[in-house]
């Protein structure tokens, strides 16, 4: 879960290299590899920022990621600009995702400089649907979903208070944009990229690898301290992007090469790719094995944290509390799916999950009364 916290299993954190000795300063860059810029922008989260990547592309500078909409990104740009010490213009946008730190910018860079926007289909398609819900009252589906996952009263308060806010980190999106599909080939400056897609944390996350120069642009499908986020929604209740994550790991690990140097949008660039993914695999493999142990008696999802993450999360926190539920309800649909964990729905209209044995019914007044 991707709140800035290093992954829980110290048994299964392999001994990465970093090659740089501290990220670059506020509103300077650092050359990583020949043509490629390390910049570093704030985030208002207890993960307080987010990479980006600027790339030599012939008469100017190709972008990877744009950073979250807010004053204080604009005014880190503004110093950037100012700094410069290639002044060159953007010549092209890329967006990994579709997440508000990664594309939120990227409205005003591309009509700043006349540039296009490229990224997969689905992140830009999912982007302008959420962006929609904007000045929307939180829909009954959504609530029902988080009354189902066990959320009391003041959580689906909050809920309702905070739906559409997505839309207000992101500046308007152009009205056309340049599709990446997985496997395509581009030429950026003077090297040819690769995109790679994964799923799971995303609908179509698009990295980046250049072979020429043993570089891969990972966004947040790899990440070296800590482990992305991978949640189930209420447009898709049922979904099961955990099963997406563990195929996305592997298909990397395939087609990437481990001599590569990883520049991931949080945490440093590192290598030691191949150690990282099974790391990552690793640790989610444990954390089921620590779920089914703790569904040996009826459970909700948000009941399950513990298990999941090590530690209880606050209601009053309602940005962690809806990552946290979301991944929740990922873990355990992927095991209801594998057959492994039985649902039921008590009396109040909330989720119960327990592994098969001997016949439980689910507890059925332990919730309040819906207000």
């Amino acid at each position: 879960m991707s709140d800035g916290l290093e992954d829980i299993d110290a048994e299964v954190r392999p001994k990465l290299e970093y090659p740089f000795d501290a990220p670059p300063e506020r509103g300077r860059v650092l050359e990583v590899a020949p043509g490629i810029h390390w910049l570093r922008l704030p985030l208002p989260f207890a993960l307080n920022h987010i990479n980006l990547w600027a790339i030599a592309d012939d008469d100017g500078w190709a972008l990877v990621d744009t950073g979250l909409r807010s004053d204080d990104t604009m005014r880190v740009w503004r110093e950037l600009f100012a700094n410069a010490s290639d002044p060159r213009p953007l010549t092209r946008v890329f967006v990994t995702h579709m997440h508000p730190d990664h594309i939120g910018m990227a409205g005003w860079l591309t009509r700043k400089f006349g540039a296009r926007l490229w990224m997969t289909r689905l992140e830009y398609l999912t982007c302008r649907t959420m962006v929609a819900d904007t000045g929307r009252e939180a829909p009954a589906d959504g609530i029902g979903f988080y009354r189902r996952a066990g959320w009391g009263p003041e959580s689906i308060e909050s809920y309702r208070v905070r739906f559409g806010n997505f839309g207000k980190y992101i500046h308007t999106l152009p009205d056309s944009y340049r599709r990446l599909r997985d496997g395509e080939e581009l030429r950026i400056g003077a090297h040819t990229w690769r995109v790679v897609v994964g799923n799971g944390h995303s609908p179509e996350h698009a990295c980046f690898h250049c072979p020429a120069l043993k570089v891969l642009i990972s966004g947040d499908q790899v990440l070296p301290r800590i482990s992305s986020n991978v949640s189930v929604y209420p447009t898709e209740p049922d979904a099961d992007p955990m099963a997406d994550w563990y195929a996305s790991l592997a298909k990397v690990k395939q087609e990437v090469p481990d001599d590569v140097l990883v520049l991931p949008s949080h945490n440093e660039c590192f290598r030691g790719l191949h150690a990282r993914i099974d790391a990552l695999k690793q640790g989610q493999d444990r954390a089921f094995e620590r779920l089914r142990r703790t569904l040996a008696e009826p459970k909700r999802a948000i009941d399950v944290f513990g298990a999941l993450f090590g530690r209880s999360i606050s209601e009053a926190d309602v940005h962690l509390l809806g990552m946290a539920t979301g991944e929740s309800i990922a873990c355990l649909n992927h095991l209801v799916l594998r057959g492994e964990v039985r649902r039921e729905t008590d009396a109040n209209g909330v989720d119960w999950y327990r592994c098969p044995g001997p016949a439980r019914s689910a507890p059925a007044q332990r919730i309040a009364p819906e207000p």
